[in-house]
């Protein structure tokens, strides 16, 4: 008699772990990646209309034009 009140036992809590928990986790993640596909179907569609930015012009790097090494201040040069 307790070997089969343990089986049902057994039985009742795979029960509950795959209807209460495995289903509901399985349906929440393909609901997630369908919301994540249509998020990119949705930008890939927004960045075909709008044209690409024009390229970013390079600015050479510069030296300081004082070697101050207290780390208060470095003095820059600027570039025009």
């Amino acid at each position: 008699m307790g070997k089969y009140l343990f089986y049902a036992f057994i039985i009742y809590l795979l029960y509950r772990l795959i209807f209460e928990f495995i289903i509901p986790v399985s349906r929440t993640v393909s609901s997630v990646k369908k919301s994540v596909n249509q998020m990119k179907e949705q930008q890939g569609f927004n960045t075909q209309q709008t044209p690409p930015p024009p390229p970013k012009q390079e600015v050479p790097k510069t030296k300081p034009s004082t070697t101050n090494t207290n780390g208060e201040y470095i003095e820059f040069e600027e570039v025009k």
